[in-house]
């Protein structure tokens, strides 16, 4: 079995409640976790011009939070396997949670896992990172093979949405025009402008193509995608990250369908904006194909290729499997699976219970709530459907402690070398320079 690192950089909404603002509450979130060192060290120096002193900081855990574009973004640590990632990502939530807590902020802020500001219309991201290797079968072939299957994949881990329409301010536009509609499987969809390109603020695509691997650039490559939603269900996040990662590996083998998309992003949000089979899309050659057959081209060949190499794999396989099989057949099988599918069952039953139209803005608070990370107010995870294969476990013990297979571990023990001692230190992904006069290189993600 080859390995693969991941990571997630997830950034929150944030609801306060008046007179409170934002822009208030999150340095002192952020200043809390850092405070007497409670869990990292924060930044002693600036790493850009978006980031000076103080901006953020490195977790004992392995991650790094700090505030970006007036957002607080949590990444979580290398890790070396789909649960690892679901498990340091909710420890992510639960240190936002237990720090409004501690500043008796509880029930007058909430931090919301999703992407899209229903006020304003501006979106924010859940960015995916995985790691290549330089030797890797990337050629133009296996490029458009994967651009089909991360088109394709917002069937099972897009998260929902209220309403939606392309912004005047997009530069291109496609044949579902600029009308409104009820409901959306993507929150990025109407975000997303190009199937690959290098800057993201601006020209947001489904490839980004900036090379910054974060690790030694002569053996590493770092695939970062950005065109994904935030996922609240720990299945929907185990699948959405599991099958990616899978697909990685036929790509690495030279084993990915020989498929392509006529225009990866039209498909993206025409899929969006259709909430029940069947899901067609065109193709390179113009002719028409479905979702649903094209994802499954990718499920039977890493069935055939990684079915029996390790546990974690063959739950994926048979969840990826139960998935497609639901979205053909039964979607409200997939309740307390997939997003979309579970929001939109909240939703619908909301509408025909207290007779409203779909451009009511309660349903837009409603949206807000499935996302909350309070477990104990989200609607989402009221649904969830328990199962030990992707419930993250032990989440106080990711909240501190580093995966062990990882170089978030290494990063994680020389930062205790720092803890508590007077100097200057600088803590990076791939470095780590303490008031010691110690400088130890990371340039190898995978060492632990």
């Amino acid at each position: 079995m080859r390995h693969r690192i991941t990571g997630l950089e997830t950034e929150y909404g944030c609801l306060v409640e008046p007179p409170a603002r934002s822009d208030e509450i999150l340095p002192r979130v952020r200043d809390w976790l850092f405070e007497n060192q409670r869990y990292g060290l924060i930044d002693q120096h600036p790493r850009g011009w978006d980031e000076p002193a103080g901006n953020g900081g490195f977790l004992f855990n392995g991650g790094r939070a700090y505030i970006d574009m007036g957002h607080l973004e949590y990444c979580t640590p290398e890790c070396a396997s789909t649960l690892d990632v679901v498990r340091y990502d909710r420890a992510g939530d639960s240190l936002l949670l237990e720090a409004l807590r501690a500043l008796d902020l509880d029930g007058k802020v909430s931090f919301i896992r999703n992407n899209i500001d229903h006020y304003t219309g501006a979106t924010f991201g859940c960015h995916e990172n995985y790691s290549l290797e330089r030797t890797d079968a990337v050629t133009k072939r296996n490029w458009a093979s994967l651009l089909v299957f991360l088109t394709l994949r917002v069937l099972f881990t897009g998260a929902g949405r209220v309403g939606g329409s392309l912004q005047n301010f997009f530069s291109r536009r496609d044949s579902t025009g600029d009308e409104p509609i009820p409901f959306q499987l993507s929150q990025r969809a109407d975000f997303i402008l190009n199937d690959c390109f290098e800057w993201i603020q601006h020209n947001r695509s489904i490839l980004n193509l900036r090379d910054e691997p974060l690790a030694d650039a002569r053996r590493f490559r770092r695939l970062h995608l950005i065109h994904g939603d935030t996922n609240v269900l720990p299945a929907a996040l185990f699948l959405k990250v599991g099958a990616t990662r899978l697909v990685l590996d036929l790509l690495e083998l030279g084993e990915m369908p020989l498929v392509a998309l006529a225009d990866p992003v039209a498909s993206f949000r025409s899929l969006s904006r259709c909430s029940c089979p069947p899901w067609r899309v065109t193709m390179a050659d113009n002719t028409t194909g479905d979702a649903l057959f094209l994802l499954t081209q990718f499920h039977r060949k890493a069935r055939r290729m990684f079915q029996g190499r390790d546990q974690e794999t063959d739950c994926l396989l048979q969840l990826w499997a139960r998935t497609l099989e639901g979205l053909a057949t039964d979607p409200d099988s997939l309740i307390g699976i997939v997003d979309w599918i579970t929001k939109k069952h909240l939703l619908d039953a909301f509408v025909s219970r207290e007779s409203l139209s779909w451009e009511d803005p309660w349903l837009k608070a409603q949206d807000l709530e499935f996302h909350q990370t309070d477990p104990g107010r989200s609607l989402g995870l009221a649904l969830a459907e328990a199962d030990a294969a992707w419930n993250p476990v032990n989440l106080e013990s990711a909240k501190l402690n580093p995966p062990e297979n990882s170089r978030a571990r290494a990063r994680s023990r020389l930062m205790r070398e720092i803890q508590g001692k007077a100097g200057s230190y600088h803590v990076d992904w791939a470095e780590v320079s303490g008031p010691n006069d110690k400088h130890s290189l990371l340039p190898n993600p995978f060492q632990a």
